[in-house]
């Protein structure tokens, strides 16, 4: 069921690791009424549970690792004047300790992409990775969360979906967020942003090279996937009974 349109509107994205959430977020960055936000809890949980990740220190270093603060951040005035505030968040980074009040009056969705895709473009980064690292059962939590809390499940997007028809999929998601589509959403100017990580991060290497969401960006992903190994394969195999549990909810349009 589609939201009211408000006046403003904070809106939560939570998704997984390489979901193309930053994309997402470049997406909404490129509206004139939106201001945008980029994992504020990463830092409160690079230090709180000792991951070890691409940047860490420099992340900890320029980051928020209070997550009260953070949260007193979240429920503070929207940026720059604007009537929509978008967050992205990764559902690692919701952490038992970290308070839950603020999601509630909020518009949430959820950005999920196979879990096969998703480990290839995380192994690039981190071979070492594990399932726990991808955080699909998280994720599958933070939706069961947010429908307790909120009332009503959020809506869920596939990126495989997305790329398949990017206005369709931007215009029904807009729709059930209760916001009006703007065509802007579509293509962006390449670059870092003020939101990135320093100009080399690994994990940003090529969004910042990004002007749009691209249609083969599936296959070309799938023609990079590396070679298949058993531990790769025990991986996908554990994330993927909370993928298909949240892509039987998914929004739907008339060409998906």
């Amino acid at each position: 069921m589609p939201r009211e349109q408000l006046e403003e509107q904070r809106i939560a994205m939570w998704s997984v690791p390489r979901a193309l959430s930053t994309a997402m977020l470049r997406a909404w960055e490129s509206r004139s009424d939106t201001a945008v936000l980029d994992e504020p809890f990463y830092g409160c949980f690079l230090k709180e549970t000792g991951a070890d990740r691409p940047g860490r220190e420099e992340s900890l270093a320029m980051m928020e690792t209070d997550s009260a603060a953070v949260v007193a951040d979240l429920q503070g005035p929207i940026p720059d004047g604007k009537s929509i505030w978008f967050q992205k968040h990764h559902s690692l980074h919701l952490l038992p300790t970290t308070p839950r009040e603020w999601m509630d009056g909020m518009a949430h969705f959820l950005l999920i992409r196979h879990p096969s895709l998703v480990a290839a473009s995380y192994h690039r980064i981190r071979p070492d990775m594990t399932a726990h690292d991808l955080g699909w059962r998280e994720l599958a939590e933070v939706h069961d969360l947010l429908s307790a809390r909120t009332g009503q499940a959020p809506p869920i997007l596939d990126a495989s979906d997305l790329l398949s028809d990017p206005e369709s999929h931007l215009e029904a998601l807009c729709e059930a967020l209760g916001v009006p589509f703007d065509p802007g959403m579509l293509a962006w100017p390449s670059g870092r942003r003020a939101t990135d990580p320093s100009l080399g991060d690994p994990w940003y290497a090529t969004v910042q090279t990004s002007t749009g969401f691209i249609a083969d960006e599936e296959r070309k992903h799938a023609s990079e996937t590396p070679e298949d190994t058993e531990a790769m394969q025990q991986v996908v195999d554990a994330c993927l009974p909370f993928y298909e549990q949240l892509h039987a909810k998914r929004l739907t349009t008339s060409g998906s």
